[in-house]
């Protein structure tokens, strides 16, 4: 198998070589791999392994190429919602079948949900913040016959709410529940095997992954919707951007994922190479862990605000990259603050200076900052140290693999982070559940999903209104929490929020038809 591999992607290096080409039916994609740490659906937490897998496995729901707030059938045909508002019972497509031959059922949903909480990596968030619990979750999530599957909650949460929240990502495949357990080793649910093999239905199958090198996709010639125009997804590690730049250009890839601005410009000029811009719910961010005594004070994280050209960036290093925003909910998402309304801050390091000294620094002090080495992460880095440095903060820029940043991050083994979080369905609930909601505090909870604990940062404020704001079943009433929340976040968080990010999709001529929106891009209808 490893030789037939390397044959492959053999091929395709040749033929970009040689014909400055990529085979007519393979899609090939310049990206940085060094932070896919697993393929487990259970246990990613990555932009680009959530991507992969998301082109992997159905999810019982899903949303129109166009509109993420537009829900669809998907491995469900049908949904229902019983009176109390409790519980959902949802109808799976009859006679669909997994990669290996087993059928898909009901039960497959079932246990791939239980599996979430069983495990209890970070994932489990996804639904511990919806009242699952390994205490409850047999007899909240099960499958009544092959095709039936019932979800009961603990509250009556809004249906506009939960179901884009639930059931069109991750926590929603249907994994093929003989094969994993076939691969178990102990009681691990399948998850040492999972990491690098796939076991759901979907559009492709992953055939390898090697670390730091390639990322191959088959298509599943058996897929229930019919099979996709491309028969493989070939990703390759290439971290530098001039280098993405280079091969794109030359034809060698057909999509590059992490372009500098320099790099962008070359390629909208070219005339075998496009853009394709995308705005996302995601954010650029400082992290600071404030469980150091001298980051716990929240005048010390509001001078970082003022520490940070904005509009500057927006017209230099970030020009494609992201717009300046410093609320804690993405422009796009329900109860967003107005883009006037999310960025109160500028430059001013006076004001820094003043915050500083209120907080009892006034000639500030020495922190590391940890700064993955892909783009955009060392270039805003860069401007903060430097901004840092005149009003006495002396920052130690510390640059690793994304992969080990978040290692130190998800443990609380650092001081400041440059950090980047995508949420899952566009309403301010996505980014409240997480970066507003500290379930539990202590070290000992790892609770690593949450970057509000990441922050070692709780309030009891906080935690109160996002339970209110998500029950409210008054749309404006939702609205006016949400942007209280939102103010009150940017005065006394343990973030700061830079930048919404702005998904830069490069793409040669010769690549036609795929979709994206802000959550999701879809490698099933893309052809040459």
């Amino acid at each position: 198998m490893r030789k037939l591999l390397g044959g492959v992607v053999g091929a395709v290096m040749a033929a970009g070589a040689a014909t400055a080409a990529t085979p007519s039916d393979t899609m090939v994609i310049a990206w940085a791999l060094d932070d896919v740490i697993t393929l487990d659906p259970a246990q990613i937490g990555e932009v680009n392994s959530d991507e992969f897998m998301g082109n992997v496995c159905d999810s019982l729901l899903t949303t129109a190429y166009d509109d993420p707030s537009k829900l669809l059938p998907h491995l469900a045909e049908s949904w229902t919602r019983s009176p109390d508002g409790l519980t959902y019972t949802f109808k799976i497509r009859q006679g669909l079948k997994h990669p290996s031959g087993n059928p898909v059922t009901a039960e497959d949903a079932a246990w791939s949900m239980r599996r979430i909480i069983w495990l209890n990596f970070g994932n489990a968030a996804s639904l511990t913040q919806w009242g699952f619990s390994k205490e409850n979750i047999e007899k909240s999530v099960r499958a009544t016959d092959p095709s039936t599957l019932l979800v009961t909650f603990d509250k009556p949460y809004p249906e506009s709410l939960i179901l884009p929240a639930m059931f069109t990502g991750r926590s929603a495949y249907a994994i093929d529940k003989v094969e994993a357990l076939k691969n178990a080793k102990g009681d691990d649910h399948g998850n040492a095997w999972l990491k690098q093999n796939s076991a759901c239905v979907g559009p492709y199958k992953l055939r390898s992954h090697t670390a730091n090198e390639t990322l191959i996709l088959e298509r599943n010639d058996g897929y229930w919707k019919g099979p996709v125009p491309l028969r493989r997804v070939i990703v390759r590690h290439v971290p530098e951007s001039a280098a993405q730049r280079l091969q794109l250009e030359k034809g060698d890839v057909d999509m590059a994922r992490i372009l500098n601005p320099e790099d962008l410009d070359s390629i909208e000029k070219n005339p075998n190479t496009r853009i394709v811009r995308v705005p996302r719910h995601q954010y650029y961010y400082l992290s600071f862990n404030t469980s150091d005594p001298e980051l716990s004070n929240p005048k010390v994280r509001q001078a970082f605000r003022y520490l940070i050209d904005y509009q500057g960036l927006e017209k230099t290093v970030m020009r494609y990259e992201g717009i300046g925003r410093a609320s804690l909910v993405p422009l796009g998402a329900f109860g967003a603050l107005s883009r006037e309304e999310g960025l109160p801050y500028k430059l001013d390091l006076a004001k820094a200076k003043q915050l500083m000294t209120e907080a009892g620094f006034p000639n500030g002090f020495k922190k590391e900052l940890i700064v993955a080495t892909t783009f955009p992460f060392p270039d805003i880095a860069q401007h903060v140290q430097a901004n840092a440095a005149k009003i006495g903060i002396d920052l130690q820029l510390n640059q690793m693999a994304s992969a080990a940043r978040l290692t130190k991050v998800r443990s609380r083994e650092y001081q400041i982070s440059s950090s980047v979080w995508s949420t899952g369905y566009p309403d301010a609930d996505a980014m409240v559940s997480r970066h507003g909601f500290n379930p539990d505090n202590r070290l000992e909870a790892k609770q690593n999903m949450f970057p509000s604990w990441n922050a070692a940062w709780k309030s009891e404020w906080f935690d109160d209104m996002w339970i209110k704001s998500r029950m409210e079943p008054d749309p404006a009433k939702r609205i006016a929490m949400y942007h209280e929340i939102q103010k009150r976040h940017m005065e006394e968080s343990g973030m700061v929020y830079m930048f919404q990010a702005v998904r830069n999709i490069a793409v040669h001529k010769q690549l036609k038809d795929f979709k994206t929106h802000s959550f999701k891009l879809w490698y099933t209808t893309a052809s040459k």
